[in-house]
């Protein structure tokens, strides 16, 4: 679950054995709005989630409301509350208070953005007016990328996939404005209509920056069919999960010799980037790239070019930049009004200062009780999760050794990084915003670049603390879980065990299975690729996760259009053994092994109706349709209901008949873990 507020320090109390914990629970938490005119085994997701979902009003600065990516919204509103207070205060210069509080300010000042209109872009596109041939054109696009203005070269530094304990250099697939290549080439109304849009958003960014309004449309037309051509060579979403096709790492020598017209040498050394070596993830685009360099005249670069500029820096320009980049984001989302400039300001002071916003999110938030309570919790889930191995039938022993010295050698990392990143060098000033994204982007591309050719600082968080999230990192073999998670309707410390298994139990249970998924299954437990696999294993395994693809692929969400189970199978088998894994774990305490009721209902059943809350989720139809070809994750209802329909405990729990709508029979339940 790659894309999660107050824990209280009374949380104390729930430290220790799991009996403690439950003779120390508070209070008797209601689980509120339960449809108990609907059927649980026809569709559990509308039986605990079909009052809230038909009352609830989805709120016009957003796409989505409820749990999940969309609790970020209530977040982005404490981190604005935090951010107006400290920059009220003459903080003292270098501190973070005062680099997030001059960062916010700056962003704030709308009126002093405005005065200035397109006009702090205007030394970049005069870089890109001063292009003359293909060995500047690469001049620039090599400059550019280390204030991170991407353009066709997608460039990063990170662990090399078979040898984890060194940072090497990586290209991927890049130069599209679109979502992905798909949305190029489909031939639909609803894809046809975003096409539209987006080329009125690349005339409408040439028409702000000078262009007449006839010249603006055919300049558009122009990038737009140079993208077309780009999207031609991009992997889909599907054949990007395939880990071994997507590492061919490249002298930089034979790169040169291979696509001249790039020149890789010349390239990474402009970049900044000292290293004989390239991963090159997706070498067919790079080919193409090479191919088009010619191909296409410098002149239709340059526009390209112009307009990738002028799209990457609109949201940080004048009103009439922002509106523009709303109205196409607005027909790809469904979202009805822009939000509000502080949530904005929220969003970019914690995309550009993470962690010095996080420090002072988690001081005020964040207890170090809390960490301790996950600890217990994710050690509980390790522990089921090996006695499930141990159980497997289709496993043999020398496998199921090797499962669970990778299972118990996963890192866990639990709130907030040992140790934070450091902002000393990085100058943010309250009265230019557009100089202080600059300031802030080129110290990213540099922190990045730094890492060039060093040990793999294991220490390192890929997400901010605030952020409602959690990852596992297959190269680190490490499971991360970021304050903005850790709160209801994932944990809540004065809830009973089958609420806080049920909720980010199976979170702990999702992102451990990850290190066993499609892809994570080819990591060894030090974070390389290498087969720890035997043969007959790995084909049993591959049979499982092709079950699941299968499962998946059959769920309708709108009209015709149905999950992609093949491009969403690793975030499948992680929902599904996650909560097995989960209620395994809960079945481990004391109330897993009673069966009081509580408000009427068993722990049984209030650990399963917890998953149907932690996925409660309503968003707009467009919103969904995005959702659906982009996100390696199902759709929230079918991230509740797939996974029951393979567990027989839940079978148990609601007596679910062949009768009822989620009904398998036993030969068609999938199970993986």
């Amino acid at each position: 679950m790659k894309s999660f507020l107050t824990l209280i320090t009374a949380a104390l109390v729930l430290l220790g054995c799991a009996d403690q914990k439950q003779e120390t629970a508070t209070k008797i938490i209601t689980i509120e709005g339960i449809d108990s005119t609907r059927n649980p085994g026809d569709n559990f997701f509308q039986y605990v989630n079909g009052i809230w979902y038909d009352s609830v009003s989805i709120p016009e600065t957003q796409a989505g409301v409820g749990a999940y990516r969309f609790m970020n919204y209530p977040q982005r509103l404490r981190l604005q509350h935090l951010l107006d207070s400290v920059s009220k205060f003459d903080n003292a210069k270098g501190s973070i208070e005062q680099k997030v509080g001059a960062f916010y300010a700056a962003g704030m000042n709308t009126a002093a953005i405005n005065k200035k209109g397109y006009q702090p872009l205007q030394p970049i596109l005069t870089e890109v007016e001063a292009v003359t041939d293909v060995p500047s054109l690469m001049n620039y696009v090599a400059g550019q990328a280390k204030q991170q203005n991407n353009s066709i070269i997608g460039f990063y530094v990170g662990p090399d996939d078979k040898n984890s304990k060194i940072n090497i250099a990586h290209a991927y697939q890049t130069g599209l404005g679109l979502p992905n290549r798909d949305y190029y080439f489909e031939d639909n109304s609803s894809t046809a209509g975003i096409q539209k849009a987006y080329k009125k958003y690349l005339a409408t960014l040439f028409e702000l920056s000078g262009t007449p309004s006839d010249q603006a449309t055919k300049k558009a037309n122009t990038v737009y069919e140079i993208e077309k051509e780009i999207a031609a060579s991009h992997k889909t979403r599907v054949e990007l999960r395939d880990v071994k096709a997507n590492y061919n790492k490249f002298s930089v020598l034979d790169l040169d010799e291979m696509q001249p017209n790039i020149g890789w040498n010349e390239l990474l050394k402009k970049m900044g980037a000292k290293t004989d070596s390239v991963d090159v993830g997706q070498p067919a685009y790079y080919e193409k790239l090479n191919e088009l360099l010619v191909s296409i005249p410098v002149e239709e670069w340059k526009l390209y070019l112009k307009a990738t500029s002028l799209r990457n820096y609109a949201e940080h320009l004048s009103d009439d930049f922002v509106d523009a980049q709303f109205a196409y984001t607005k027909v790809i989302s469904g979202q009805a009004i822009q939000r509000t400039r502080g949530e904005k300001m929220a969003s970019e002071v914690d995309n550009m200062l993470g962690e010095a916003l996080g420090q002072l999110y988690v001081k005020k938030y964040f207890p170090e009780s809390a960490k301790k309570r996950m600890f217990e919790l994710v050690e509980n889930a390790q522990k089921a999760y090996a006695n499930r191995i141990d159980e497997l039938e289709w496993m043999t022993d020398s496998t199921k050794v090797k499962a669970k010295e990778k299972l118990f050698a996963i890192t866990k990392k639990i709130g907030y990084p040992d140790e934070w990143r450091d902002y000393s060098n990085l100058n943010i000033v309250p009265t230019d915003y557009f100089a202080n994204i600059l300031s802030a982007t080129k110290a990213e591309y540099e922190y990045n670049v730094a890492k060039l050719g060093q040990p793999v600082n294991r220490k390192e968080w890929y997400t901010t603390p605030s952020t409602v999230t959690a990852y596992y990192n297959p190269s680190a073999n490490e499971i991360v879980f970021p304050a903005g998670i850790l709160q209801p309707p994932y944990f809540d410390y004065e809830a009973d065990d089958a609420l806080n298994y049920g909720g980010i139990g199976m979170v702990i249970g999702h992102e451990l299975t990850h290190s066993f998924d499609d892809q994570g299954a080819q990591f060894d437990k030090d974070g390389n690729v290498n087969n720890w696999w035997t043969k007959a294993d790995y084909e049993e395994f591959n049979a499982r996760t092709q079950a699941v693809v299968d499962l998946y692929s059959s769920f309708t969400v709108l009209d015709t259009l149905h999950i992609n189970g093949a491009m969403t199978v690793g975030e499948n088998t992680a929902d599904l053994s996650g909560l097995a894994v989960a209620y395994d774990a809960f079945k481990m305490t004391k109330q897993g092994q009673d069966t009081t009721k509580i408000d009427g209902f068993t722990p049984d059943q209030r650990f399963f109706m917890s998953l149907a809350r932690i996925w409660r989720v309503k968003m707009k139809e467009e919103y969904l349709r995005l959702w659906i070809k982009t996100n390696s994750h199902s759709p929230p209802m079918w991230r509740v209901n797939g996974p029951l329909m393979n567990i027989p405990a839940f079978y148990a729990a609601f007596d679910i008949t062949p009768s009822d709508s989620m009904y398998l029979t036993e030969q068609d339940r999938v199970a993986v873990w």
